[in-house]
């Protein structure tokens, strides 16, 4: 049992005031001493030194009586209301979350066992006053017949008004979350990141905090004047950086999940950037757009291979543009992909996958990021870029092709995982 995670009735060691110190080197040096309680003196003079009862012994109690202090009274008691001591004050979430659990479930008659205890979360995701609990949490049989009161209890030891539980993520082309609301009547919650306001419905939309790394770099961009296209906009998390902070002009926005869709209407309307945005709902492979973008987004992981043709479709003929890929490139088996059931006209694409940075001024780009070369990345890097490369070197020669080829320079950049 972790050292956090209290019992509702502390047995104690009861000895002369005089004792007290030999008592407590002897305990602490045996490892049954309970940290998490402060020594106590009872109202007839004597002191109780709390213990942990699992571990103490009878053996214990007679070294105490024979060896350690020789005469001294030595008994055992419970202290109905102990005193948290100051490590307990500090005690992680995680403990103070077992703490208040397992006394609520001992008083309802429950016998508290390491089989509960496991079963406790052991992280989660806060959203405001909602907290989202991890998937392999309260399966156990005993907990059941505890619900739906436990929940409360749970709110309150993690200090929310509102839980959900997390569940694994359905392969329905959306990755649309399932979520299961345990406490409170709506799964909408507000997250604040970077100075920009996410809403979404935590039940219907996922928020990915991994990410983080890559709003921030997209943020920083220079990108006033630009058109960009989002294939993947999700409740917004790159629509909004480049609008708000990166300065874009204007973002198409595709997005399939209807739920998604709500919430990204909402949040460019409270950030202020809806008149710089176009909503496209549905399917991107459809889309209608065609030699329009400055920049394209393809913030999906682990590929977004898919999108690639269509990406290339509304780069400007004119100039090119750059693609943000996203890749999960630890999972890339290095074979050439080919994305399934691709059209001829797919196919003639496929030459300009690559994550593209035109020079529109003709100076062309030595390829780095953060002051690395791409010589010193990453081995499975090097793999990916590699295919990519081939690729290139397969060009047909469409338009896109030929213009790309001859006004850029190609500089890849594979997004890990967060």
């Amino acid at each position: 049992m972790e050292r956090g995670c209290e019992k509702s009735v502390v047995v104690a060691v009861v000895t002369e005031p005089r004792f007290t110190q030999r008592y407590r080197d002897y305990l602490e040096k045996q490892n049954v001493l309970d940290r998490q309680h402060r020594v106590e003196k009872l109202p007839e003079g004597t002191v109780a030194l709390p213990v942990l009862a699992e571990t103490l012994s009878e053996q214990h109690l007679q070294e105490l009586r024979s060896r350690v202090a020789p005469g001294s009274t030595c008994r055992l008691t419970q202290l109905p209301d102990p005193l948290p001591s100051k490590r307990a004050r500090v005690c992680s979430p995680a403990q103070r979350l077992c703490l208040e659990v397992r006394r609520w479930v001992e008083d309802r008659g429950v016998t508290w066992c390491a089989e509960l205890e496991a079963d406790l979360p052991r992280s989660w995701q806060r959203h405001g006053d909602l907290m989202l609990l991890s998937e392999d949490c309260f399966q156990a049989t005993p907990w059941k017949s505890l619900q739906p009161e436990l929940w409360e209890t749970v709110a309150s030891a993690l200090g929310v008004q509102r839980l959900a539980k997390r569940g694994r993520v359905l392969a329905d082309g959306t990755r649309t979350p399932s979520v299961t609301l345990l406490l409170g009547d709506h799964g909408w919650v507000e997250h604040m990141d970077n100075g920009i306001r996410y809403t979404f419905d935590v039940t219907q939309c996922m928020f990915s905090f991994g990410n983080i790394t890559e709003k921030l770099r997209v943020a920083s961009l220079a990108c006033a004047g630009e058109v960009l296209v989002d294939l993947y906009a999700g409740i917004g998390y790159f629509t909004l950086p480049f609008l708000v902070h990166a300065g874009a002009a204007f973002v198409h926005a595709c997005e399939w999940n209807r739920h998604a869709v709500v919430a990204l209407r909402n949040n460019l309307e409270i950030n202020g950037v809806a008149d710089r945005c176009q909503i496209h709902f549905g399917d991107n492979r459809k889309l209608k757009l065609s030699d329009t973008a400055d920049r394209v987004n393809l913030g999906l992981i682990p590929s977004s291979e898919e999108g690639w043709p269509i990406a290339c479709q509304v780069l400007r003929k004119d100039v090119g543009g750059i693609l943000h890929i996203h890749q999960n490139v630890e999972s890339f088996s290095g074979k050439n992909p080919q994305s399934p059931g691709s059209s001829n006209m797919e196919k003639e694409l496929w030459p300009c996958p690559q994550k593209i940075t035109t020079d529109k001024w003709g100076n062309g780009t030595t390829g780095k990021f953060r002051g690395e070369s791409l010589s010193a990345s990453k081995p499975e890097w090097q793999r990916w870029m590699s295919v990519l490369r081939v690729r290139w070197a397969n060009c047909p020669g469409t338009e896109v092709g030929r213009q790309t080829v001859k006004r850029m320079q190609s500089a890849q950049r594979c997004l890990l995982k967060e």
